[in-house]
Formats: structure tokens, C-alpha cells, sequence
């Protein structure tokens, strides 16, 4: 059912061609990967050619820094731009892949074969090994053990986070580069892993789908962030007669993966593909919760470990959320009793998601919906993971998603597939209306929430309960 993305090469092609992209596997193992030379070459070789394309100007902040590196050095070419200045185009790269999926002519097949993302990601594979990754931001890229004690303190953690302690966030800022103003995501003390063992919801036997099993890869962020998306995702599969199992062994791995420590997203994506086999032997589908994290297991595992057959299994076995409630109402159909919500629904599609290479999925589902009203907004919210809570990165991360912010704000429903792009769409609202506002009244029509698209398919069946479980 899934259009993934191949691994294999082609013969090149034309600009212009109508091939589908490719990806190479990455050869992090290779000593060659890791020398700064042949690094510089290959940097080189592929900023000349973006500056003669410079079709990505306006996708994030990468782009914009290298051309005016260019345009502002002696020459007025790539070869008076010292090597060195190289590392702030690297800093602005979220990994997001959207100049891979939707706008490189360059990408292969084409025998100029420029994976940008992956060069970035090559770059910082080389600062990872010389141990030139700051340490706050190391530390913050361990999820599980960083979830493990927060959930664990979930009351002092979330009292520490919120904004209007001022010296507390300003002190944590000094201390971590995290921004005083950037929204944290809150921490429960009963993990989503926690609460599935006790999950009541009785499977709907009478459901056109009822027979399907599938494990729930509830993934870090939703097992100690957003606990309460997992259990309307059990509540909704078990609706639509979906037996369900939460399995989390550990992360996917992509916060590693923006600070280049491949060999740990590698140790991760063996032990999580190792647990999943049994299940996938048992005839269960594996939906991942998070569109980072299905990206991960889908497409960025098989290139880091190419030719590892559970790593390949998983990936063929694995579905983003929306995926799968689309690919039941195709195949074997919904559960009756969808009702149709009042007021518009502004749907952000995560670049995580738009890379997966699967089409509008989220979308898709919420047009299951009666007399939906979508608009469907596809742009880059800016966030980029850990990448928009970072002080040097803040405001540039709210320039980014303003496109988005400004199609948004006027909706009655605010909703993205990402949870981390959700907040920071939500505060860009509230900055927008904030230099806008002409009295106190119109800062009282700030949204106060935004939704994941499953939380709005779980509320047209009734299942929503916007109050329910959310004490951290």
C-alpha cells in the first residue's frame, strides 16, 4: 500500500525528468565519510551548484545564509567563501528534507545526485566525532533518560517550564541556550506505556476492520510528553476494531540524528527493530505516533543500516497514524457515527510527513469527516525539531513559520500532525495578534489550544475529551 521511496540507484537522468527521487544508503561506517578534505570537496561541489539554482531561497534559513555568503564575498562566487563560514549554512538545516522532496531538480537520479539533507547531516557526523557537539545540547538530545526523570518529577519540571517564570527560564536560557520565551513541552508522571496496561476501551467486534492488530509505537514524545494522544488512538483503532498493543523499547533516535551521532541512531533502530520482528511475525501493523518517528523507521533506518532484514521488515510493516485510519477506510471501511465539527480546521502538514512520501494523509482523514471545511496549509513551521527552542535560532524559527501563522490564525481549529510545530504555530498566533492588537479585547480571541488530526477525528466520533486525563 505505501509508496516508499527506493534505495536502489538508477541510470542518471535529465533536469526535468520525471524519475522518482532516490536516496543512496549513507556509508557512515566508510572512513572516507568522516575526512574534512574530501568533506570540503563534496561541500563545494554541491553549494556551486545550488547557487546557480537557488530555487530553495525561501524554504528555511540554510539557503538565504549560504547565498549570501556568496554573493557577499570578493569574488562574488563560491570560491572566495572561506571554508569555515560553511558551518552557519550546516546550523540552520533542520533535517526536515523538504529541498529533497519537493523543490531540488538535482536530486537523484540526476547525475549531479545532491541529497542536501544528508550532506548537512555528513557535516555534523564529522563535528559529532570530534566531540565538537555542545554539551547542553548532547544532554538535551537524550529523550529517554531526560523523560524517564522529568515524568518522574513531572509537577516541579512543568512549574519550571512555564513562561511567566521569568528568572527561572532566563537562568535556564544561560545555562542551556534554550530560549526564555520558546513554549516546552509538558511532562506527565503516568507514561502513555503506563496507562495502555490498564486501557478499557473493548475492541468493536462488530466494526468493518475488526481482525486488524497493530502495536502502537507511542514514541518518546508521546509516551512522556502527549500520553493522552495514545490513549485516543487506542480509543479510535478499538472503535474501528483495531486490537492494539503499546510497544516502546526507545527512541527512534532522531535527535541523535540532528547532532550526526549516527552510530547511537543505529544502536536504537537495531534494538527497536529487533522487539518489533515478534510482533510483526504475529501479523501485527506498526504505527508510529510521531511523523519524525515513522520517518525514521521507514526511510532513514534502511539507509543508515542497508541490508539489515529486520530494520527492512519494520520499515515495509510501519504506518504514520493518519496513514493507517485512511488505509482502513479504503480497504475494509469506518466505523459509522462521524459527525461533523463546527468551524473550519487549519491543517498544518508536517514536513516529516510531506517526506514520507505518502501524500496528504492527514488531510485524507479529516475529509472523512461530514461537511469538513480544510485548509490545508503545506510550509515549514520553523520549529525544526530542537532546533527552534535554541536562543540563536528563536526568532529566526517564528520568520520562518510566519507564511503559516498568517493562514492559520483566522481558523477556528488549529491543527498539525507535529506536536512540537503545534506550540510554535500557537505562539507565533499570539506574537502576530500581540503587535496587532488594538485593545485587550482582541487578545482574548487567541486560540487557546491546537489539535493533532487524530484528536479532531477522535472528537467527530464523540470520543474527545478536551478535559480529560491532562494533569501532568
Amino acid at each position: 500500500m505505501n509508496n516508499r521511496k527506493s534505495t536502489d540507484t538508477t541510470l542518471p537522468q535529465g533536469e526535468g525528468g520525471l524519475g522518482a527521487p532516490v536516496r543512496h544508503p549513507i556509508p557512515w561506517q566508510e572512513p572516507s565519510f568522516y575526512d574534512e578534505d574530501e568533506l570540503d570537496i563534496e561541500l563545494r561541489r554541491v553549494f556551486d551548484i545550488c547557487h546557480g539554482c537557488r530555487r530553495c531561497f525561501n524554504l528555511c534559513d540554510s539557503f538565504p545564509r549560504l547565498f549570501d555568503l556568496i554573493d557577499e564575498s570578493e569574488s562574488g562566487e563560491l570560491d572566495t567563501v572561506d571554508s569555515k563560514d560553511f558551518k552557519q549554512v550546516v546550523d540552520a538545516c533542520t533535517l526536515c528534507d523538504m529541498c529533497f522532496m519537493t523543490k531540488c531538480p538535482y536530486v537523484p537520479p540526476h547525475q549531479f545526485d545532491l541529497d542536501f539533507p544528508h550532506l548537512m547531516l555528513r557535516y555534523r557526523a564529522v563535528e559529532n566525532a570530534q566531540k565538537k557537539i555542545p554539551y547542553t545540547q548532547r544532554q538535551i538530545s537524550k529523550t529517554d533518560r531526560n523523560g524517564r526523570v522529568m515524568s518522574y518529577l513531572s509537577l516541579a519540571v512543568n512549574w519550571t517550564f512555564q513562561l511567566d517564570n521569568k528568572f527561572i527560564r532566563t537562568l535556564i536560557e544561560f545555562l542551556s541556550g534554550v530560549d526564555r520565551r520558546a513554549i516546552l513541552p509538558k511532562f506527565y508522571h503516568k507514561t502513555f506505556n503506563s496507562r495502555s496496561k490498564s486501557f478499557g476501551s473493548i475492541v468493536n467486534k462488530s466494526a468493518p476492520a475488526y481482525g486488524r492488530k497493530a502495536v502502537l509505537y507511542s514514541t518518546c514524545f508521546v509516551n512522556f510528553n502527549n500520553p493522552n494522544m495514545g490513549e485516543l488512538t487506542q480509543k479510535v483503532l478499538a472503535h474501528n476494531g483495531v486490537i492494539t498493543q503499546a510497544v516502546y523499547p526507545n527512541c527512534c533516535g532522531m535527535p541523535q540524528l540532528e547532532q550526526g551521532n549516527i552510530e547511537k541512531v543505529a544502536d536504537n533502530a537495531m534494538k527497536v527493530a529487533k522487539e518489533m520482528r515478534k510482533w510483526i511475525d504475529d501479523g501485527y501493523d506498526i504505527i508510529a505516533l510521531t511523523p519524525s518517528c515513522s520517518l525514521m523507521l521507514k526511510y532513514e533506518w534502511p539507509l543508515i543500516l542497508a541490508g539489515n532484514e529486520d530494520v527492512i521488515r519494520l520499515s515495509k510493516a510501519t504506518f504514520d497514524i493518519t496513514e493507517y485510519i485512511v488505509n482502513i477506510s479504503r480497504n475494509e471501511g469506518l466505523t459509522d457515527g462521524l459527525q461533523a465539527l463546527s468551524g473550519g480546521i487549519a491543517l498544518h502538514l508536517a514536513c516529516h510527513s510531506r517526506a514520507q512520501n505518502m501524500g496528504k494523509k492527514a488531510s485524507e482523514m479529516l475529509n472523512l469527516i461530514p461537511d469538513g471545511n480544510i485548509k490545508v496549509i503545506e510550509r515549514c513551521s520553523g520549529h525544526g525539531g530542537t532546533w527552534g527552542v535554541y536562543k540563536n535560532n528563536f526568532e529566526t524559527a517564528l520568520k520562518v513559520g510566519r507564511p503559516v501563522v498568517r493562514q492559520a490564525g483566522e481558523m477556528p481549529f488549529i491543527s498539525s500532525e507535529c506536536p512540537l510545530a503545534a506550540d510554535h504555530i500557537l505562539q507565533g498566533i499570539e506574537f502576530q495578534k500581540k503587535r496587532n492588537a488594538e485593545n485587550i479585547e482582541d487578545l482574548k480571541l487567541l486560540p487557546k489550544r491546537t489539535y493533532h488530526p487524530l484528536e479532531l477525528f477522535a472528537m467527530s466520533y464523540g470520543l474527545f475529551n478536551n478535559n480529560a486525563n491532562d494533569k501532568g
